[in-house]
């Protein structure tokens, strides 16, 4: 398959290429650090930022792409589901 944009470097403005789905933890970081969040079902988002601030993001609604970097969603105060982290 062809790809036009093979050769320019990805940058945060740039749409993500990769995804993973996030199971929450309130213990374990996820994977890779995200550039974009998806919330398939709405809710309340507890995350710790790649800065390492926690925060928490009421009322999210459904089908929301957040651009977030986040290294963890957290179990306690996450009542979001289906959530993807976007690379």
């Amino acid at each position: 398959m062809s790809d036009r944009f093979a050769s320019h470097a990805p940058s945060l403005t740039g749409p993500a290429s990769a995804g993973f789905a996030i199971v929450p933890s309130d213990s374990l970081d996820i994977a890779e650090i995200t550039r974009a969040l998806y919330v398939g079902v709405g809710g309340d988002l507890v995350v710790t930022m790649a800065s390492g601030q926690t925060l928490t993001f009421a009322f999210v609604p459904d089908g929301s792409l957040l651009p977030l970097r986040v290294s963890r969603i957290h179990a306690s105060g996450t009542t979001a589901e289906n959530i993807v982290g976007l690379t």
